[in-house]
């Protein structure tokens, strides 16, 4: 018999929020985190705004010993110990002295120590290269962010780092589900982070993809199935979820935010009109409804949709293979959101961080609002009723939430996340 599986933490490092706490209340009310950037500015970038959480030195040192911040300016790295260390707190786990063989970690990464990696390349060029340090490596390999975890926790179990673009981090949550449902782990700490930065968001300024025109208005920047959306708005951050059978979960009796019910993970293949940046919709849509099949539940049960919704020409293309695969479309289209008109596009930390907020939606009965959306695209209100598309939050029951995540290299993955009942 195939285990219940639970989630029972919750963690996040967010542009408008480092903590549930901070991160509950902005997505509640609004809050944005997008900010005027004079870096961006000053490398002459289109997009001079961003998303990127306001991490103090007080609070680094929450979480890092003095001798390990000598040298350490990986930001992805950063962002996953907050959130994963906050999620495995928050769900009343203890820091392991010896290997916990019945907990792992799966989080997700897309680059790691960007900016590690250019102090290297530079000392390197000057002959330096005795003088790199002894975390660089720790720092740079691509696995960075779970090795940390894992030293700090003392997880016994599998410790890996998965990559799939921006699909990473809803990824790393269905290959926790798999592994905890298959009985090979009790637990794991699950998530993705992304790096802060140009040397990060370059290329995407550089593809034109990226909001151009609110550079002086930065929380009006991203825009999300907004007629006047002009280009997605980098961010980072990372977001994580303790994911755990429900035995074990029970046995300890740990507070239980949400149950993971199933979910799907394919690609189209970059055929068929997909490409690498492009989806390919027949793939997308047959993602959703393997989701929904994997999860045993009926599309008319799904209260609300957190998308992948990125404010770029894509997301009208989005909402119309939402409603060919549910078969839902006007007023009986789901309620759905985008947090990145909060955060902007985490890139690889945002399928982890829209989990951890639709989980807080389940947990706490609300859905959040969109911002900057109030003249709706016609070709979305063509196929979903606009009333659907929520200005402001609303108090509400939601039982059901569908996450998804779509991602360069024309690859996806869609979750579904319930109120846990026992």
């Amino acid at each position: 018999m195939k285990k219940r599986v639970v989630i029972t933490g919750l963690g996040v490092a967010a542009p408008n929020g480092v903590g549930i706490a901070e991160f509950t209340n902005a997505i509640k009310n609004g809050i944005s985190g997008i900010r005027y950037d004079a870096q961006l500015a000053e490398l002459q970038f289109s997009c001079q705004i961003a998303g990127q959480p306001q991490i103090s030195d007080e609070l680094k040192s929450q979480y890092f010993t003095e001798l390990e911040l000598r040298g350490f300016n990986s930001t992805g790295i950063l962002y996953g110990v907050i959130a994963g260390l906050e999620a495995w707190k928050n769900a009343g786990l203890p820091i392991n002295e010896t290997p916990d063989w019945d907990s792992g970690t799966i989080f997700g990464s897309g680059t790691s120590g960007i900016e590690k990696f250019r102090e290297s390349i530079y000392k390197i060029d000057d002959l330096q290269t005795r003088r790199l340090g002894s975390t660089v490596v720790a720092q740079t390999m691509n696995s960075g962010v779970s090795a940390y975890l894992a030293g700090k926790l003392g997880l016994g179990n599998q410790v890996t780092t998965n990559s799939s673009a921006c699909t990473t981090g809803t990824e790393a949550i269905l290959m926790a589900y798999d592994r905890i449902q298959s009985g090979q782990a009790k637990r794991i700490l699950a998530g993705s982070t992304s790096d802060s930065g140009p040397y990060i968001w370059a290329g995407f300024d550089a593809l034109r993809v990226c909001s151009s025109k609110y550079n002086e208005n930065p929380e009006e920047g991203s825009r999300p199935m907004s007629s006047t959306a002009c280009g997605f708005v980098p961010g980072s951050g990372a977001g994580a979820l303790v994911i755990e059978d429900l035995e074990s979960a029970l046995e300890r009796k740990a507070v239980i935010y949400g149950e993971i019910l199933g979910g799907n993970v394919n690609s189209g293949g970059q055929r068929d009109g997909g490409s690498m940046t492009a989806p390919n919709s027949i793939a997308v849509q047959k993602c959703i409804k393997n989701a929904i099949l994997n999860a045993n539940v009926n599309p008319n049960e799904i209260d609300a949709i957190n998308g992948h919704l990125t404010a770029t020409t894509k997301d009208s293309l989005e909402i119309e293979n939402w409603t060919k695969a549910l078969e839902r479309n006007g007023a009986d289209f789901p309620y759905i959101n985008s947090l990145k008109s909060l955060t902007g596009h985490c890139l690889s930390a945002s399928g982890s961080i829209e989990s951890v907020a639709s989980i807080l939606q389940l947990h706490e009965g609300f859905l959040f609002g969109n911002l900057n959306c109030s003249d709706l695209h016609p070709e979305i209100s063509a196929l979903i009723d606009s009333s659907k598309v929520l200005q402001k939050t609303i108090k509400s029951n939601p039982k059901i939430i569908a996450k998804a995540s779509f991602g360069f290299g024309d690859v996806n993955a869609c979750i579904l996340f319930k109120k846990f009942e026992n």
